[in-house]
């Protein structure tokens, strides 16, 4: 059982930034491959980042690459979603979800399917 926190949303203006953090129970963390999913009003959970258990390798939804960063402190069993450059449409619960069983040291898997247990999401509102 792996139980995820979410923490760090809020509203914001356009252009704006928001850190979000995602606290993980168990002792296995630094095995698992972590990803960032949203959801926005009405529409389906998609993926936005993801980053391998060894923290070396990360990849992002063409939506957000060079304006969000993921990253992790195994030490603190936590990840990151650094978000900069805030626009209306990032508007969306965020969650955050484990993937236990990465395939190898390098391939992160985007969709939801592999990802067994989330955080209950916090919400991140942008204002235009």
């Amino acid at each position: 059982q792996v139980q995820l926190v979410e923490s760090g949303g809020g509203l914001v203006q356009a252009g704006g930034s928001l850190r979000l953090s995602c606290a993980a129970s168990g002792r296995t963390f630094s095995t698992y491959d972590m990803a960032w999913f949203r959801a926005a009003p009405g529409k389906e959970r998609e993926f936005v980042a993801a980053i391998k258990f060894t923290g070396g390798i990360t990849g992002y939804t063409d939506a957000v690459k060079g304006r969000f960063t993921i990253s992790r402190d195994n030490a603190k069993s936590t990840v990151y979603l650094q978000m900069n450059s805030l626009k209306p449409e990032d508007t969306a619960v965020y969650y955050c979800a484990v993937d236990r069983y990465p395939v190898d040291s390098y391939y992160y898997r985007p969709g939801v399917e592999w990802y067994d247990y989330w955080g209950p999401g916090t919400q991140v509102t942008v204002s235009s």
